[in-house]
């Protein structure tokens, strides 16, 4: 092909930029599609809108415990989260035992606000009874329901419901209340999008 008149010349910046672009051009080819945040199934069985409201990793002593995520059918409030429907999913990066599980969680509770020793050994024996030794990978998820027992699942699998309705609050409390010993991740999970800074009080695992 010819030119009637002289051709113009693309000078250097003109051609660095047009390699740029059709260098970004085909790298988004190739490019994988970016998919939505699917619930887990035991979430979606219950709550097929479930969306995600947010998620955060706790870390202790600088060592991945776990990355938790939070399930909701709708936007959820901080401060009436007691009173709204969601789905606590926690997957572990490392292997504990249950019953270390429900100890700390009693622990946590217990910073909460004040729990007599009747109530902490009654709700200790029931989670001891419920939350299974976790592996690295596995996944624990809590189904909370107002006005329903709350449910809980390892890996997909129905484990426990929980009718007690203090106990409910006072366990999903442990991540989600003002009074938490892991502000951080309370404000990631609720929405802010952020993963929480290292726990180094070793609180929690």
């Amino acid at each position: 092909m010819s030119c009637s008149s002289p051709c113009a010349k693309p000078d250097g910046a003109s051609r660095r930029g047009w390699l740029q672009a059709a260098a970004a051009a085909a790298l988004a080819l190739h490019l994988p599609p970016v998919r939505a945040q699917v619930a887990p199934a035991e979430v979606g069985s219950v709550w097929p809108q479930a969306r995600l409201a947010g998620q955060g990793t706790l870390r202790v002593l600088g060592l991945r415990v776990y990355d938790a995520r939070l399930w909701s059918p709708a936007t959820l409030s901080a401060d009436d989260w007691p009173q709204q429907p969601f789905a606590l999913e926690l997957r572990y990066a490392r292997s504990l035992s249950g019953a270390r599980i429900a100890q700390r969680s009693i622990d946590e509770m217990r910073r909460q606000v004040a729990l007599d020793d009747a109530r902490a050994a009654a709700w200790l024996a029931l989670l001891t009874g419920s939350i299974p030794d976790v592996a690295e990978g596995d996944r624990l998820t809590g189904l909370h329901r107002p006005g329903a027992p709350a449910r809980l699942f390892h890996n997909g699998r129905a484990l426990a419901e929980w009718a007690d309705a203090e106990l409910v609050r006072r366990f999903f409390g442990i991540w989600l209340s003002p009074q938490t010993s892991d502000p951080s991740l309370r404000q990631a999970l609720l929405g802010a999008g952020r993963e929480s800074a290292p726990a180094d009080d070793g609180r929690r695992s």
